[in-house]
């Protein structure tokens, strides 16, 4: 199976998807119905281990996940109030639902995304 970095609302995103930019983001928000988004940095050790926790979460939820070099892309962060990574934003329905700063465990980010996906 090949998979569209760009995030295609007919396709089932089974892995986190970087984000290229606001426009992207707004778009991947849009097209589907919800989203997990991890501010992350490489460097930043809580993102590591995260990691693993959102690839899993992007392969057994209907959430994509989505992902947000704040280094590269440091005017979006700020934008959405960014101050610490990671920092992980929902969106349900194209609307920013919950914002969480830190390594939350696998059971509570699946619990936020159930909540929006039932």
């Amino acid at each position: 199976m090949t998979t569209d970095t760009r995030g295609g609302a007919d396709q089932s995103m089974n892995e986190p998807l970087p984000i290229e930019g606001e426009a992207h983001l707004e778009e991947v928000t849009a097209k589907h119905d919800v989203v997990l988004v991890d501010f992350y940095a490489d460097w930043c050790g809580p993102c590591q281990m995260l990691e693993p926790v959102l690839e899993g979460l992007a392969d057994e939820t209907e959430a994509v996940v989505a992902k947000v070099d704040v280094d590269s892309h440091q005017q979006l962060a700020g934008s959405y109030g960014v101050r610490g990574v990671p920092t992980l934003a929902l969106f349900a329905d194209g609307e920013q639902v919950e914002q969480q700063t830190g390594a939350l465990p696998a059971d509570r980010l699946r619990g936020l995304i159930e909540r929006y996906t039932e």
